[in-house]
């Protein structure tokens, strides 16, 4: 891996004094270059009416309120999917919808999105479905809706692919000629935007009493959450919608689902942050979807009981730790296959073991990516009752579009893949098992003609060396809680030289150092999760870390975070 310095992206103009220099900078070199760009208020946010679509979608949706349709939230099963669901069912009954259900896809019997089999099971007959996180690429499931006289409503923030399913109101930011300036809302985010415009709409109409509009920004916790875990770009717009429902929660004004989840996973509910979200509570949801029923997270997030919020926190943690388990052991065993005895030199690498599961696959995925820093796609047969298919889970890296790429496959090699979809940095798809050798190779191809050697070569890009006065425990909770980081706006990273006076291995596989920074000569603790090789760290290093907080037993200290270590 090669360190690079960020650089600043403008001149930082207009901070008083008391906002520390190191947050300046750290801003600087992610283009928030005054004051106004770190306001992450709500009246900044974008206009729904901006959004594609919006006027037909409204105009349905208050037809059905009116009119007291029954509706049925058709949502996915990750954790995008469970909160839009959520927001949607409690955002439409604060509307006034009062006959309002939802359906979640079980992946091994009905599919992705609103499939065919989906439409099929939903009895009695809704009136309308509306989709979440969803529906772009359901061409059959909306004709099977439609056939049935029942009218469709999609919301999705997906790529479309070549034909689009005859929707009668479609809300996407990502469809062709939309002008909406943010491509980056997520599914809850789609939903919670058509919720706006439509309570906007009713305004309009003089559908509220005096002081009896409904407050819809009792949604944005469960906003925040699906925008976090699904991992799409925190732009600005995005950071208003993540700080705003981190704010809900650290008040304690978050749903009681998610303050359950928090909790579950032992992190503080006051100081909560938008990585609390991503790898504590977003996992717990996503484990329910990935190995049982994702119904389950989702009526975790519905309830207003604090008593049965935290019983189905309880169960959504078990299920994790199962999850973490079978993870691991299928890790493993994509490691051997890589680095064993048929270790592999493709650079688009495609991996199958009968055995795997297939609501893991993605998880296997992205730790072969990290590992390799190759795009990878793991496969598992797609159910125990079908052998014959494939799912599979693409995990791509900086540089590689991987639902592009499975579209040369798909051009190439007509009738090769079954079905795709997805974004640039993760896909899914499916094809037949008698194939998987076929499309190992045609995906391989692709990657080597579209990568090259740079591109290759992981990068860590970090903000430069730490003054040695800046080593503070008040600076690292600054940096927590200065804006909601994430992806495409990366939580700091700095990189300095030490001296390693000493350490150990904790659970096999972490390290704990004491690190001595030669120009004061104080020692910092610092850890390194899952860095243990077999090997003792350089006496002399250079690593990259994060400014963290170590809250051992109530009593905070400075801990270094470690993301890369090399000899100096």
């Amino acid at each position: 891996m090669r360190l690079r310095r960020r650089e600043p992206k403008g001149r930082p103009d207009g901070w008083t004094s008391d906002v520390h220099p190191v947050l300046q900078a750290v801003y600087a070199a992610r283009g928030v270059l005054t004051p106004a760009q770190a306001e992450h208020r709500l009246a900044h946010l974008l206009s729904p009416q901006a959004l594609g679509g919006m006027a037909q979608a409204v105009a349905l949706l208050i037809e059905a309120i009116g009119a007291q349709w029954s509706i049925v939230v058709a949502g996915d099963y990750d954790c995008d999917g469970a909160t839009g669901t959520a927001v949607a069912l409690r955002g439409l009954r604060l509307l006034g919808a009062t006959r309002v259900t939802y359906a979640i896809p079980n992946r091994f019997v009905h599919g992705y999105g609103l499939s065919a089999a989906l439409v099929e099971s939903l009895q009695p007959t809704p009136q309308l479905i509306i989709t979440v996180d969803n529906g772009v690429a359901s061409v059959a499931g909306v004709a099977a809706a439609r056939a049935r006289g029942i009218r469709v409503l999609v919301t999705d923030h997906h790529l479309p692919g070549e034909q689009l399913p005859a929707a009668d109101a479609m809300v996407n930011p990502n469809l062709a000629g939309d002008g909406f300036p943010s491509k980056a809302l997520a599914g809850v985010g789609v939903m919670f935007y058509l919720l706006l415009a439509t309570r906007a709409a009713l305004r309009e109409r003089g559908a509220f009493a005096a002081g009896a509009e409904p407050d819809l920004s009792c949604l944005l916790d469960l906003v925040a959450l699906g925008t976090v875990a699904d991992l799409v770009p925190l732009d600005f717009n995005n950071r208003v919608l993540v700080e705003a429902g981190l704010k809900r929660i650290r008040a304690g004004r978050a749903c009681p689902g998610i303050t359950a989840l928090i909790e579950a996973g032992k992190r503080s509910v006051p100081g909560a942050c938008a990585s609390d979200l991503g790898y504590v509570v977003g996992p717990r949801l996503n484990a329910a979807g990935r190995l049982e029923d994702m119904s389950l997270g989702v009526e975790c997030l519905l309830t207003d009981d604090p008593s049965r919020a935290q019983l189905l926190a309880a169960e959504l943690d078990r299920i994790n730790r199962e999850r973490r388990d079978l993870q691991a052991e299928m890790v493993a065993e994509a490691e051997q296959m890589v680095f064993g005895a048929r270790a592999t030199d493709a650079v688009g690498v495609a991996l199958f073991e009968p055995s795997w599961h297939a609501g893991v696959v993605g998880l296997v995925a992205s730790k072969l990516k990290e590992r390799l820093h190759r795009p990878v796609i793991a496969f598992a047969p797609a159910s125990e009752d079908n052998p014959g298919e494939l799912r599979g889970s693409a995990r791509s890296i900086p540089g590689f579009h991987v639902r592009d790429a499975l579209a040369a496959v798909d051009a190439r090699h007509p009738g090769l893949i079954e079905r795709f979809g997805g974004h640039a940095m993760a896909a899914g798809l499916s094809l037949r098992t008698d194939d998987f050798d076929r499309f190992a190779a045609a995906f391989d191809a692709v990657a080597r003609e579209w990568l090259g050697d740079e591109v290759l070569q992981a990068v860590l890009d970090t903000d430069g060396e730490l003054a040695p006065e800046h080593f503070t425990l008040q600076l690292a909770g600054l940096l927590r809680h200065a804006a909601p980081w994430g992806q495409a706006f990366p939580e700091p990273v700095f990189d300095n030289l030490f001296e390693c006076r000493s350490w150990r291995v904790m659970a096999e596989k972490h390290l704990r150092l004491d690190l001595r920074d030669p120009r004061d000569g104080r020692v910092h603790e610092a850890v390194m999760f899952n860095a243990y090789r077999g090997e003792a760290p350089p006496p002399v290093l250079r690593a990259a870390y994060e400014l963290g907080i170590n809250d051992w037993q109530g009593r905070e200290s400075l801990r270094l975070l470690l993301r890369h270590i090399e000899p100096a």
